[in-house]
């Protein structure tokens, strides 16, 4: 039976590498042959979905989705480039705000809300704007893992893990994976300055974004604070954070039904193909786990590197910045977590570096190519209908340097801290 989950499951990836807007097709029939076969009964597939994240998902794409609707964040970027003394400083800040509004808006968003930005400033100096639109899809990448609301895989690795919101920033007495990611931050950024302090020029005026609405901000504001505040109760449900987002959203929905019903269809419009792509990555995952490859998995990779935690590390972390500049980092960040956690246990060590390793090679893997994150993927094509046609290099030309640098300082930072 382990021979038939195997070739299903790496069919299914394969498919999803080559042919991802058939993604639900291709999950559906994955599915449906592990159910056929007899690998998987009905009771676990449904045992296989984490609700809690998808809860969490849900609730934090809605009020993204209200987020980019109250202009807010387009008004934050504007007024960074009309402080800033160069044109070259005005790109670095708006990166710089890309990162930050990733923590709490999903990626693909971020981009989105920020790129006619770099547009209009690199078309008022007739400068090439791919370097400015490659900088804010990367850096809109790098910061979703600071926070436990800041991308799907973070998403995963806190409610897989136990982990609250706070603990992102500390736990256990230690800092936590934020301060690893926000020092690969400053080295990544490092990369975008020497690349854009070239152009020296002021910045050009733009016209001012006008705010429709904060509401939706104090919602975000006031679910980090109610999310901050749930670290401090010892008895809690298990589902408490995904009720408090959920929650949140509600508010958010009910308000734009109220007030503002015309201007967009938020259920309509919210990105049910991820969320969908969830449950059935889940069910695909769970049925590795429920067939014993995952320990098996685990068992290669302690063999691998001969019982010793730091080579295991390693691994771990520079084989998910590989892999994951190629392939969805979803999947893979479910398809590894409980490998990790086994390696760790098996090593006789902390789970934790083996976890923090594993989001921070996931998420900034994608930066090194164009394919590798939606963020990338959909700054390219806002390239390409504005006419600019981006190669491969141009994009890992940026992309390379960027995410080694952010990596290795937050590897290393993540291992001296928590290898005790």
């Amino acid at each position: 039976m382990k021979l038939v989950v195997l070739i299903i499951f790496l069919l299914t990836y394969l498919f999803l590498i080559i042919k991802r807007e058939r993604a639900f097709i291709i999950l559906g029939l994955s599915i449906f042959l592990l159910l056929v076969s007899g690998a998987m009964s009905i009771k676990q597939v449904f045992f296989s979905i984490n609700f809690n994240v998808l809860g969490v998902f849900l609730g934090t794409m809605i009020l993204s989705d209200l987020f980019i609707f109250s202009d807010v964040p387009a008004y934050l970027a504007i007024k960074l480039v009309d402080k800033a003394k160069t044109t070259g400083m005005a790109f670095l800040s708006v990166c710089i705000l890309s990162g930050l509004i990733s923590s709490v808006v999903e990626n693909v968003a971020t981009v989105l809300i920020v790129a006619p930005i770099g547009f209009e400033v690199a078309r008022k100096l007739k400068a090439d704007p791919i370097p400015f639109i490659i900088g804010i899809a990367v850096s809109a990448n790098l910061q979703g893992c600071a926070t436990m609301v800041g991308d799907s895989t973070s998403i995963i690795l806190a409610l897989s893990s136990g982990m609250n919101f706070l603990d992102f920033f500390w736990m256990n007495k230690r800092p936590g994976i934020a301060f690893a990611v926000e020092l690969g931050a400053v080295a990544s950024f490092l990369v975008l300055y020497l690349l854009f302090r070239k152009y020296k020029e002021p910045p050009i005026a733009i016209k001012e974004a006008k705010v429709k609405t904060w509401f939706p901000t104090w919602l975000i504001v006031l679910m980090i604070l109610t999310l901050s505040l749930t670290s401090f109760i010892k008895q809690k449900s298990p589902y408490i954070i995904a009720m408090i987002c959920l929650g949140f959203s509600l508010i958010g929905l009910i308000w734009h039904e109220l007030k503002h019903k015309e201007s967009i269809s938020l259920i309509k419009d919210l990105d049910w193909h991820t969320f969908f792509f969830l449950i059935g990555i889940f069910i695909l995952v769970g049925s590795l786990t429920y067939a014993g490859i995952i320990q098996d998995i685990a068992r290669i990779i302690s063999f691998l590197t001969k019982g010793n935690p730091f080579f295991a590390y390693t691994v771990i972390v520079w084989l998910s910045v590989f892999l994951s500049a190629f392939v969805d980092n979803i999947p893979y960040t479910v398809t590894m977590i409980p490998v990790a956690k086994i390696v760790a246990f098996s090593l006789g060590i902390s789970q934790w570096p083996f976890l923090f390793g594993l989001l921070i090679g996931t998420s900034l893997g994608g930066n090194i190519t164009p394919i590798g994150a939606s963020a990338n993927i959909v700054g390219v094509g806002l390239l390409r209908k504005e006419g600019h046609q981006v190669r491969f290099y141009d994009f890992i030309k940026i992309g390379l340097p960027f995410t080694l640098s952010a990596v290795t300082v937050a590897y290393l930072f993540i291992w001296l801290v928590w290898k005790g």
